[in-house]
């Protein structure tokens, strides 16, 4: 019996979780971007400061990290439950024709 299980691999290494993905595609661990709960003040400086650094010696990475998730949200729309906004049917207000005496 195959499995039907979607396969993911991101820099030749496969992800078999939505945070394994995100940590592949940054090169980093999401709790570095995002922090950790219960994170002491001196350990969210440390984790800026890191960050930061990074940031520093990777000025692109931006632009390749909005690159890729853009890329993986059209090829896997599913995977992020990504539903098309529609615009509400409101109603049109009519400009007022004169002033109140």
């Amino acid at each position: 019996m195959s499995s039907s299980r979607l396969r993911t691999f991101v820099a030749g290494h496969e992800a078999l979780t939505a945070s394994e993905f995100v940590e592949l595609a940054l090169g980093t661990p999401v709790e570095l971007w995002l922090g950790a709960e219960g994170e002491s003040e001196s350990e969210r400086a440390a984790r800026l400061d890191a960050a930061r650094d990074i940031l520093a010696d990777n000025p692109e990475m931006p632009d390749d990290l909005i690159r890729t998730a853009a890329e993986v949200v059209e090829t896997h729309p599913e995977l992020f439950n990504v539903v098309p906004l529609v615009r509400p049917a409101g109603r049109r207000r009519s400009p007022c024709k004169g002033a109140a005496a």
